[in-house]
Order: C-alpha cells, then structure tokens, then sequence
C-alpha cells in the first residue's frame, strides 16, 4: 500500500504556539513558547520526572507539590507562518505579552 507523502505531511502538522504550567498548591505560572505545542507536555513532564528541568522554580514545584498540582494550558496557537524567522518573531513577542498579562516567570 502506498501513502501519498503530500498527504503524510500535512497530517503532520505541527503547531507552535504559547503554553503555561500553573501550580495550584502555590499559585505561581510559568509561561513558554513552543514550536509543537501537541508535545511539549510530554517533554516537560518527563524532565520534571527525571529531576532535570532547566527551570528551578518549575522543578522546585514539582519536587513539593508533586505532579497533581501542575496544569498544562495553552495559551495562544499561532498561524502557519511561511519563514521559520517570522515564527520565532512572533512566538518571542506573544511570549512576553503572556508573561506580563499571567505575571509568570518564563520556562
């Protein structure tokens, strides 16, 4: 059976965007921008799992409040944009406006 790759592709669509990790235990969110934001999730629990996250205080309220205590949401799902360049412009940006309007530390 063949697959046509055009269409293989497209179904693999990827879609950047602007995430945030809240703690409910301690109120405090963290706010970052991923170029697929159907996997992030995933990669950031699995190095909060491991003990290795690159943000302290993201790690510090794991390590106290466990993994029951963090959420994942999405903040803002950018277009498809044509230059990579222009994607990253825009997902910098929408950061720092999410990390202002959520007063959240950045991941």
């Amino acid at each position: 059976m063949s697959i046509d790759r055009k269409a293989a592709i497209a179904a693999y669509k990827t879609i950047a965007g602007i995430y945030v990790v809240r703690c409910a235990a301690s109120g405090e969110a963290w706010v970052g921008q991923a170029p697929n934001l159907q996997t992030i999730q995933n990669r950031i629990w699995f190095s909060l799992r491991q003990g290795s996250h690159t943000c302290p205080t993201l790690q510090a309220a794991w390590n106290a409040h466990g993994e029951a205590s963090l959420t994942f949401g999405e903040c803002e799902r950018l277009d498809d944009e044509e230059t990579d360049y222009v994607r990253n412009a825009l997902l910098k940006e929408r950061m720092l406006h999410w990390r202002s309007a959520l007063k959240a530390e950045a991941i």
